[in-house]
């Protein structure tokens, strides 16, 4: 069952920033959509059995704060 989570990155600011968090994230295992937001500072991910941390994780190693 696919399901969706939010997380809000307030560091992102740029097109490097959605490039940097949606390739650490989408290799994430079970990860299927990752999508930007950059306005509204909100990073979505949807995918299969997600594992919150290493998401969190993910976009941390990306350079970014999970707010």
């Amino acid at each position: 069952m696919l399901e969706k989570l939010l997380y809000r990155v307030p560091g992102m600011t740029c097109e490097h920033c959605t490039r940097a968090v949606s390739g650490e994230v989408s290799a994430v295992q079970g990860v299927r959509e990752v999508s930007v937001d950059l306005a509204a500072k909100l990073v979505t991910v949807t995918g299969e059995d997600l594992d919150d941390q290493a998401l969190r994780g993910a976009i941390e190693e990306a350079g970014y704060e999970v707010a």
